[in-house]
C-alpha cells in the first residue's frame, strides 16, 4: 500500500548500519558500563517510585522484574550489587559522598547511550565542553532516571491489577494465558515509552515524536520475547556453573550485552525509519538538525 514504509527493506538498511556503526563493539562498551551503573540506578529509581508506592513495595517489584528479566541467577547477582551499593555510611560526609557517587554511578550508563546514539545519528560536536557539558549531560540523565522511577510506578499499579485479577480468577488454564499476554502486553507499552523517550532526548539532533515510536516499538518487541529466550537458555544451559563462582555476573553481563544490541538496533532502525519517512525540519543553532545522510551509501562506506 502507497505510504507504508517497506520495512523488510528499511530492516535491511538498519542491519548494514547497525554493522557498518560497529554496534557489536559499542554494546560490549555500553553492557560494561552498565554493569557498573546498574546497581546504582536502580537505587534510585527505587527511591523515586518509593515516595509514592513505598520504598518495600517498590524494591519487592523490582526484584520481581529482576528475576523475570534475568532468571534467579542474574537476578541474585545485581541483588548482590544491590546491597553492595546501598551500604549506608556513618556522618554527613559520608552520606554526601554516597549520593554524589550515586548519582555520578547511575547517569554514566546514560551518557554512554547518548554518545552511541550521537554517533548514530551522525549528530555534530556539542558546543559546550568540559564541566558546562558534563553537567547538562548529568542533568538530562537524572531528569530520564526520574521518568524512568514514573514509568516503574505505573507498571507496578497495572501489575498489582492483574495479581488482583488473578487471585480473583483463581488462576485457572485459560486465565494464566491471558494474564501472561496481559502481562507481555504491558511490559511491550511500558517499554516502548522507555525506549521512545530515550531515542527522543537523548541524541543530539532534533527528532520528531512520530519518527521515534516505530523504532520505540520494534525495540520493546525485540527486547521482551529476548528476554523470554534469553531466560530459557540461561534456565537450561550451565553458563553459570561454567564460571563457577563468577558465573552470576556472567549471566547478567550475557543479558546486558543482548540488551545493548537490541537497543542499538532499534537505533538504527528508528534512523533508518526517520530518513526515508521525511526530512527533519530546520532548528535553531543551539540544538542543530542533523540530517541522516543516504543510508545505502552509509553502509557500503568502510569504517575508519
Amino acid at each position: 500500500m502507497r505510504g507504508i514504509p517497506p520495512y523488510l527493506s528499511l530492516l535491511k538498511q538498519a542491519a548494514a548500519a547497525w554493522s557498518n556503526d560497529r554496534a557489536a563493539s559499542m554494546g560490549a562498551a555500553l553492557a560494561f558500563y552498565s554493569a557498573f551503573s546498574l546497581a546504582p540506578l536502580l537505587i534510585i529509581v527505587i527511591a523515586v517510585a518509593g515516595m509514592i508506592l513505598g520504598v518495600d513495595a517498590a524494591r519487592g517489584a523490582v526484584s520481581a522484574q529482576l528475576g523475570a528479566l534475568l532468571g534467579p541467577v542474574g537476578a541474585d547477582a545485581l541483588e548482590k550489587l544491590l546491597v553492595a551499593a546501598s551500604t549506608e555510611g556513618s556522618g554527613v560526609v559520608a552520606t554526601v559522598i554516597g549520593v554524589a557517587v550515586l548519582l555520578v554511578g547511575a547517569t554514566t550508563v546514560l551518557v554512554e547511550l547518548q554518545d552511541d546514539l550521537d554517533r548514530i545519528w551522525e549528530a555534530p560536536p556539542r558546543k559546550e565542553s568540559g564541566l558546562k557539558s558534563m553537567l547538562r549531560a548529568r542533568l538530562l540523565s537524572v531528569g530520564l532516571i526520574l521518568g524512568i522511577g514514573f514509568l516503574l510506578v505505573v507498571s507496578l499499579v497495572v501489575g498489582s491489577t492483574l495479581a488482583a485479577l488473578a487471585h480473583q480468577w483463581r488462576i485457572s488454564v485459560s486465565n494464566a494465558r491471558t494474564l501472561f499476554v496481559l502481562d507481555f502486553a504491558l511490559s511491550i507499552v511500558v517499554f516502548t515509552i522507555l525506549f521512545a523517550i530515550l531515542f527522543k532526548w537523548l541524541p543530539y539532533v532534533k527528532i520528531a515524536w512520530r519518527d521515534v515510536w516505530a523504532g520505540a516499538l520494534l525495540t520493546a518487541v525485540l527486547f521482551n520475547a529476548g528476554r523470554l529466550a534469553i531466560g530459557w537458555y540461561l534456565g537450561s544451559s550451565a553458563t553459570a556453573s561454567t564460571y563457577a563462582a563468577a558465573g552470576s555476573f556472567v549471566v547478567l553481563l550475557l543479558w546486558l550485552y543482548y540488551s545493548a544490541q537490541i537497543f542499538l538496533f532499534g537505533a538504527e532502525f528508528t534512523w533508518v525509519h526517520a530518513k526515508h519517512r521525511t526530512r527533519p525540519k530546520p532548528t535553531t543553532a543551539e540544538t542543530p538538525q542533523m540530517h541522516p545522510t543516504d543510508v545505502a551509501d552509509r553502509a557500503q562506506t568502510p569504517p575508519p
